[in-house]
């Protein structure tokens, strides 16, 4: 089974092939990054045309790679959520016209399952259920895997999502975007005692997060050392910012597991490629016997292999779509 995969929810345009559901056939991405360098943040027009100009050649690329045509396709998986809509709509659009010009299956993919099925191309013998901590610059949740295509939410953040927190800090403190990576590095030669940082508490759900007060609290921190003059320590604030969103994701994942009686463990998302993650959510899965599952750094970013991963698991469940199918920009797991 072959099924092509396009994602287009960001500023990555990616396509890629993926053979009975975890063997890598092939994976294109065309990134933005240095376009919306300059502006700080993803600018979501740009971002839309460029998907645009690039989608065709991508989706190219990935069936030359793989040495396969479209007729050997089984099906077209794409990401139709959540994301930026204009973004989205290109390839949801594309996806729709390739797969009814073809005569394909046309297969919606949810971009946080997409980012959890990494997990299944990393480790071949994974299956479930287990628990999956998803961190990424718009989401943060804690997710019950029920089986490859039924999921349950048990935690999620009530504001900023960890990515998010890690990028707004890494500005205020003067690093080119996006800012999580140089937060990572300058954390390598840091002293995370330096700076004592809140650990934000929300009610009605001991599983849900809230990075926005700790967001603002750093941010206060450096402007207000900006005011007096006073210069601080990147490499000791970098550490200190890195192992408190580190134990925040942590401390409640590793909570969610012991109350719902899980013994697996995984991470995904765009802040699995965080070294300070990885350390802390391994220890401690170590630390209380868990297993512990993590995709290679190459897979933690936005890309169409998780999607023609996710893809073929909904493909042999049969969820496909039609001409009908819609993007949207926001869109509950418990909804697909």
């Amino acid at each position: 089974m072959l099924i092509l995969g396009i994602e287009s929810s960001c500023d990555e345009t990616a396509a890629s092939v993926v053979k009975d559901c975890r063997t890598i056939c092939s994976s294109v991405i065309s990134t933005q990054i240095e376009e919306h360098k300059k502006y700080g943040g993803v600018v979501p027009e740009i971002a839309s045309r460029r998907h645009c100009e690039n989608i065709l050649g991508v989706v190219r690329q990935a069936l030359a790679d793989a040495d396969v045509t479209l007729n050997d396709i089984d099906a077209v998986a794409v990401t139709y959520a959540p994301g930026l809509i204009g973004a989205l709509l290109v390839g949801v659009n594309f996806a729709k016209a390739l797969a009814m010009s073809a005569g394909k299956p046309l297969v919606p993919v949810h971009h946080i399952a997409g980012h959890i099925a990494t997990n299944y191309l990393t480790h071949p013998k994974l299956e479930p259920p287990y628990l999956c901590l998803v961190a990424s610059g718009g989401h943060s949740h804690i997710i019950e895997v029920l089986s490859y295509t039924q999921f349950r939410v048990v935690g999620r953040t009530r504001d900023d999502a960890a990515g998010e927190c890690f990028d707004k800090c890494a500005r205020a403190m003067g690093f080119p975007y996006p800012g999580g990576v140089h937060i990572d590095n300058a954390a390598q030669s840091g002293d995370s005692s330096e700076f004592r940082l809140p650990h934000p508490v929300v009610a009605g759900n001991e599983f849900d997060f809230s990075f926005s007060g700790l967001k603002t609290s750093i941010i206060n921190m450096i402007h207000n050392a900006e005011q007096k003059g006073i210069e601080l320590n990147k490499n000791n604030l970098a550490a200190s910012i890195q192992s408190t969103i580190s134990e925040i994701l942590t401390d409640k994942t590793i909570r969610a597991a012991e109350a719902l009686g899980y013994k697996k463990i995984a991470l995904a998302g765009g802040v699995s490629a965080n070294s300070g993650v990885r350390a802390a959510l391994s220890e401690a899965c170590e630390k209380h016997g868990f297993e512990f599952y993590m995709p290679e750094k190459k897979l933690c970013g936005d890309n169409a292999v998780m999607i023609a991963c996710q893809g073929s698991y909904n493909f042999l469940a049969g969820i496909t779509a039609d001409e009908s199918l819609n993007a949207f920009a926001t869109l509950s797991m418990e909804e697909i």
